[in-house]
């Protein structure tokens, strides 16, 4: 009986050969491995004839950096996310080519026709026009499509507990909601110079912590929709084409290099921490990251060859923020107009005050999410790529502030527009 084995750049193209039959046997294969993660491993292997591509991602059993055991079927977790999320949002997922349950490897259509949107964004390149749009609509008609609204109690509970993720909850409740607020284990990666305000603004704030307690227990136990789980701009892509469909049972020498496209795209990948949680999870994490984006090219404002290039592209990030819970609400509501409903009960009022609720929650996920970037174990590109920059703990306690005004007035009416003003201000004054 096959086993599980972990591929390296040799075994993964005949695996692709004679296992997947993905390539035919006499085919030049280049494969390299592309990922940079602690728990996968990740391949693109390309024919030098025609040019097709294909990424290889496999779960590894073992955390790289410690050899501790884990979970391997988070794989197949991921699979059936991205199965039932191209099902609904087919244009904003990878093309899935195979599965292979023991291997744990998920083969799936090269996207790099697309960019990664943190690493665009950290170029200085503005967000495509459309991406509030797109983002709005994947939330909308993927996420949110996989709540009770629309499935009848027993597949939503078949889907719960088919999508239990403890071991990755499990980072997330004690890296997002718990060690930035008191450093239990000491992780928490403080910015030298920042250790007084971090003590007083998070460790020392009673009131801040009681919410974000309240937040914790609203991701533990609010299984309201399949989420993402970790919806950051480092698992979103961005292009201006669309790849060609690669045909299995079509002739192996066959093109499939990509075709121009008039909208620029939107590609969603790695929803290995995917369970059925809090839909403002999701749109919080993203309000999260663009924030950071602001951030870093505010305080980086060389990368812009003039003022108005600059006052551009933090315009579109700004307009971003303040539109995708709106947008997200239009089109939510849009589709328990023109979806049915999975019961009548469901008026427009109810779907309202829940919408409303969803928004509450996705400003203080999005407070969390900030914190846990700034002041945790687990930093962004943006953060790092500061260095030991002197205004880098100018920029920290500006956002760490964002971040605590979110949390804990989440529920204010025009909280997204009234911290928008208020970052401006931040900036504005920070003498930067």
């Amino acid at each position: 009986m096959k086993a599980h084995y972990l591929l390296d750049t040799e075994t993964v193209k005949a695996y692709l050969v004679e296992q997947l039959k993905l390539f035919s046997a006499d085919e030049p294969l280049d494969a390299e491995e592309i990922g940079d993660g602690n728990i996968n491993y990740v391949f693109r292997v390309r024919s030098r004839i025609g040019g097709k591509s294909i990424i290889v991602k496999q779960a590894d059993r073992l955390l790289r950096s410690s050899g501790r055991p884990l979970d391997i079927t988070r794989s197949k977790r991921e699979a059936e996310a991205l199965r039932i999320y191209a099902d609904l949002t087919p244009q904003f997922i990878p093309r899935i080519y195979a599965y292979d349950d023991t291997m744990s490897i998920i083969c799936m259509e090269d996207i790099s026709y697309c960019g990664n949107l943190r690493k665009e964004l950290m170029a200085g390149r503005p967000l495509p026009a459309n991406f509030a749009e797109n983002a709005a609509s994947f939330l909308a008609n993927a996420v949110f499509a996989t709540s009770d609204l629309f499935l009848s109690p027993e597949e939503k509970k078949e889907r719960v507990s088919a999508f239990i993720n403890p071991e990755l909850c499990a980072i997330s409740e004690t890296l997002v909601f718990s060690e930035p607020y008191c450093n239990g284990k000491n992780r928490n990666r403080i910015t030298p110079g920042n250790e007084n305000f971090i003590q007083k603004t998070l460790y020392n704030d009673e009131a801040l912590k009681a919410e974000v307690a309240s937040l914790r227990e609203t991701f533990m136990n609010k299984a309201e929709a399949l989420i993402h789980g970790d919806l950051h701009t480092g698992s979103i892509f961005i292009g201006n084409t669309i790849g060609v469909p690669i045909d299995t049972n079509a002739s192996h020498d066959k093109n499939t290099t990509s075709e121009p496209c008039t909208e620029p795209c939107m590609k969603i990948i790695d929803p290995e921490f995917a369970f059925y949680g809090p839909i403002g999870y999701d749109l919080g994490n993203i309000i999260a990251n663009l924030y950071c984006a602001w951030m870093y090219a505010a305080f980086t404002r060389k990368k812009f060859s003039a003022a108005d290039a600059f006052d551009n592209f933090i315009e579109r990030i700004a307009a971003t923020i303040e539109a995708l819970p709106q947008l997200f609400t239009a089109k939510a509501l849009e589709r328990c107009k023109t979806v049915p409903l999975s019961d009548p009960l469901y008026n427009e009022r109810y779907i309202r005050r829940r919408l409303a609720e969803i928004l509450a929650d996705a400003y203080g996920f999005a407070g969390t999410e900030i914190i846990r970037r700034a002041a945790g174990d687990t930093k962004t590109a943006e953060f790092d790529a500061m260095g030991q920059d002197t205004r880098r703990i100018t920029m920290e306690r500006i956002i760490i502030k964002i971040a605590c005004r979110l949390i804990k007035r989440r529920q204010q009416a025009n909280i997204g527009a009234l911290t928008i003003t208020y970052f401006r201000e931040a900036l504005l004054h920070s003498g930067i």
